[in-house]
Parts: structure tokens; sequence; C-alpha cells
């Protein structure tokens, strides 16, 4: 109490100094409190506080302590956290809302951040909820691929979706595997981003077949993602279907499988790019050229 009267003394009647010694004492005793481990995480009027009061302070590094001890208080700071992303006018507070429920990845949170990705009008704040859906993990995988699959939703959303998956990585691999079959263009190529993800987390054998297998996809989209995905990958079996690749009906899938031959290095590759160099794009005769560079150069 001393503390808050001595501050409201130095603040004088500015309110905007009385607001931010106010917000400053609040930190403070909460983080006593947790070193001493006598915070009481039933306190639901000290957590609405942090949300709200911490949460709005103009000051970001003091934001970024409120929210990074929520963090820590975890899964008891969820409900205001979901209210004040859900309800609050200041999208300042939207914002810092979804970022701390980011570092608690509290599953029970993934309907509000869903609503914010999908219907709030703050740009900041959609990326921080897919953010915070990605972190969550396979709690938010089928509403993800939904999301993909719906002709409803902007490019930009489902770009977010996209990246909240392959961010996942191996976490959400199950259900990769299962939404293959997906009649929809955006989920398989989402699926197929993501699974590279996957291969590269854990050198995938199961992963990096169903990438050599996406190259005969029926979608130009699809085939092309495949290609550029191969080229991160060191699998040496993926090479002659990369090279088959290189007889693509589509521009864009060549391209890709000759930038990722010449990354991945295999002389075999050398004579069918050389084919390649009279490919009727110029973009395609002059990545032939370079990709041979690379191979003979290694």
């Amino acid at each position: 109490m001393s503390n808050t009267l001595n501050f409201e003394t130095q603040s004088g009647d500015d309110p905007i100094l009385l607001a931010q010694a106010q917000t400053d004492a609040l930190i403070q005793m909460v983080t006593e409190q947790i070193t001493l481990d006598t915070f009481d995480r039933n306190d639901h009027q000290l957590l609405r506080r942090m949300v709200f009061e911490g949460l709005g302070d103009k000051r970001g590094l003091v934001r970024l302590r409120f929210a990074e001890t929520l963090g820590q208080i975890g899964e008891s700071a969820t409900p205001f956290l979901v209210e004040a992303l859900a309800n609050h006018p200041d999208p300042v507070i939207r914002r810092a809302a979804a970022k701390t429920l980011t570092l608690i990845a509290d599953p029970t949170a993934v309907p509000p951040l869903l609503h914010a990705l999908l219907n709030d009008e703050d740009t900041v704040v959609q990326g921080s909820a897919a953010g915070a859906l990605a972190r969550t993990g396979e709690a938010a995988v089928p509403a993800l691929l939904d999301i993909l699959a719906s002709p409803e939703h902007p490019e930009s959303t489902k770009g977010q979706a996209a990246w909240a998956l392959a961010f996942m990585g191996s976490e959400a691999a199950e259900y990769l595997y299962k939404a293959l079959d997906s009649d929809c263009v955006d989920v398989r190529r989402a699926v197929v981003g993501a699974l590279a993800h996957v291969a590269q987390e854990q050198a995938d054998e199961k992963a990096t077949k169903i990438l050599v297998s996406s190259l005969t996809d029926p979608s130009a989209e699809i085939r092309t993602e495949a290609a550029a995905a191969l080229a991160q990958l060191n699998y040496p079996p993926a090479v002659p279907h990369l090279i088959l690749a290189l007889r693509d009906t589509d521009g864009e899938v060549r391209k890709a499988a000759v930038t990722s031959l010449g990354k991945l290095g295999d002389r075999t590759a050398l004579e069918p790019l050389k084919a390649a160099l009279n490919d009727q794009l110029e973009v395609v005769r002059l990545l032939a050229k370079l990709a041979i560079s690379q191979i003979e150069n290694q």
C-alpha cells in the first residue's frame, strides 16, 4: 500500500502518470506473490485487473511484462483473456490478449481465437489469433482445415490457416494425412506445405513419400508446391520423379522441378536439365542453366 501511495504522490494530478503508477504497483505486487508462491490463481478480480489494466498500459514493455506474467500464471487467466479478445473496444488490448493466449496454448480458447481470426476488424488481432491457434496445436487443426475448405473465407485468412498448420508440423501430422484426400485444392496445398515441415523436422519417410507422390496431383498448384518443397530435403529417391516433372505441362511445375534438381545436386539430372535448355519458357531455360552450373560446381 505504501508503494502505491508513494507513486500517487509522485504522479500528482496527472491521470496518465497515476494510472501508470498503479499499473507498476500491480505488476510488482503480483511478481512478489509469484516469487513467494502466495499468488492466488482463483483471485478473479486480480486476474481481471492484470488483463484489462496491465494489457492496456500505453507502455509496450509493461504490456509485455504483464503478458509474460499471465503466461506464467497459465490457464487460470484464459477466461479473462478470452473476454478481452472478444469484447474489448481497444484493439491494443485485443492484440495483447491474443498474443498472451499464444503463451498459454489453452485448447479451450480455440473457439474464440477462431472467431477473432475470422471476424476481428484488426488485421494484427487476426494474425495474433492465428499465432495462438498454431501454438495450441492439435485441438485447432480440424477448424483450420475447415477454413481452408470453405469458399467463404478470403485468401488472406486461408493463408494464415495454412501457416498455422505448417507451424504445428508433426503435431498435426495425423490430421494432415487424412486431409490429403480432400477435394479442395486449398486444403491439399496447405497439407503439402505442412508435411514439408514435418519431413524437415523429423526426416519423416512417410511425409517425404507423400511429397513425391504429390508431384502427380491433378492440380498444378499442388505439383508446384511439392516440387518446391523437395528442394529442402536430402532425399535422393525424389530425383527421378523431379526429372519426370521437367516435362510437366505446367510451366510453374517445371520451374520448381528445375530449381529443386539444382539444389539436390544429383548428377543424374544433368542430361535432363540440358534438355530443359530448350524449354518453351525462357525462365525455365535460365533456371536450367543455373541448375546445371550448381551441379557441376559441387
